[in-house]
């Protein structure tokens, strides 16, 4: 018998949020602040140190605040998978119950739910709870130095493509390429994360975009505003 072989998008859940957050914020905050030092008059040497160290610091700052985020979330799933596993020892049969009743709620008759969870609890009861009582699975669960790395390395591929355009070209049109870059960053971004996510193309790029020429536009304005003041 031939076995059928589905493919899912839950299971990128992790890693694709916090890449696509890493990418969006790498390009956004990147080309925005490149665009407003430009806007404010900086120096062509002044504007490729301040985009630098931009990519690092946000690189960092990305990774650590992802780290500790979805750290947070690991110790938390870690104590509720304690909890149960302490409750599954000191009552065995009322965790039965509760199982048995968690199938019924889904639809199963009584007694097969019953049996079901007999079966369930008997092959491996803290599994089995894990699962369907708390909803922690191995595909969902939190992966804290995975999410870190995707943001950060996800952040400096964002940021590469406005940096360098600033690095090239003269400061006449400077801010017309970096702008261009940053939109068709997050143009491209959009596109690759509904993917990868089974979005809507269309819808997720447009709000990629979208966000991102608000953003852009308004640190350009303050950088303008704030040269003119100082």
């Amino acid at each position: 018998m031939r076995r059928h072989f589905e493919f899912h998008q839950a299971g990128n859940v992790g890693w694709l949020r916090a890449a696509v957050l890493g990418a969006n914020d790498g390009i956004i905050s990147t080309a925005s602040l490149i665009l407003g030092v430009a806007s404010a008059g900086a120096t062509h040497k002044v504007i490729i140190l301040t985009g630098i160290a931009g990519l690092l610091s946000g690189a960092l700052s990305m990774a650590s605040g992802e780290y500790v985020s979805v750290k947070s979330q690991l110790d938390t799933e870690n104590s509720d998978i304690e909890k149960e596993r302490l409750e599954l020892l000191a009552f065995p049969r009322h965790e039965h119950v509760e199982l048995t009743q968690i199938y019924i709620d889904r639809g199963l008759s009584a007694e097969l739910a019953g049996q079901v969870a007999t079966q369930l609890m008997d092959k491996d009861a803290l599994k089995a709870h894990t699962r369907d009582e708390l909803g922690i699975t191995e595909v969902m669960t939190a992966k804290p130095l995975l999410a870190a790395g995707s943001s950060a390395l996800s952040f400096i591929i964002g940021a590469i493509l406005p940096l360098l355009m600033a690095a090239l070209v003269g400061m006449d049109y400077l801010i017309f390429f970096v702008s261009i870059s940053g939109l068709l960053s997050l143009l491209f971004l959009g596109i690759v994360s509904a993917y990868f996510g089974g979005a809507n193309i269309i819808r997720s790029s447009f709000r990629v975009v979208f966000w991102g020429v608000i953003s852009m536009a308004l640190t350009s304005l303050s950088g303008r505003i704030l040269g003119l003041v100082f």
